[in-house]
């Protein structure tokens, strides 16, 4: 019984090692395209830099680069924030994805600070090489 409990101890202690070793990699400038409010096409490059655990970076559209905020990787799942002000309208971008490959897929619900109602669109960004 004790060898049973110490191989177990032992596997989930390999286990978790494994997990933090191949965790995905954000790292990197990934593309996607966005639909303007006049209903066009706007490309859009998040630079993220995933550091010790920690996922940072910038988030550039047609308004220009923000820092994204509230970055979180847990496995293959992806969610950060960005938040953009222009007068007096603040709007909120809510991003989560699963990270596959060279590939995130997921939603992005977009927030005006007493606006209207959350919107949600589909988000399929690839990395660039």
């Amino acid at each position: 019984m004790k060898t049973s409990r110490n191989l177990l101890a032992a596997l989930a202690a390999v286990s978790v090692f494994v997990v933090t070793t191949f965790a995905a990699d954000l790292s990197g400038h990934w593309k996607w395209t966005s639909v303007t409010k006049s209903g066009g096409p706007s490309e859009v490059v998040a630079a993220l830099v995933l550091k010790d655990g920690v996922l940072t970076g910038t988030v550039t559209g047609r308004q220009g680069p923000a820092e994204i905020a509230g970055a979180s990787l847990k496995g293959d799942l992806i969610t950060f924030t960005v938040t953009r002000s222009s007068g007096n309208v603040t709007v909120v971008f809510n991003y989560s994805g699963q990270l596959s490959g060279d590939t995130i897929t997921g939603t992005i619900e977009k927030t005006t600070v007493g606006g209207a109602a959350p919107a949600k669109t589909d988000w399929k960004a690839t990395r660039g090489h």
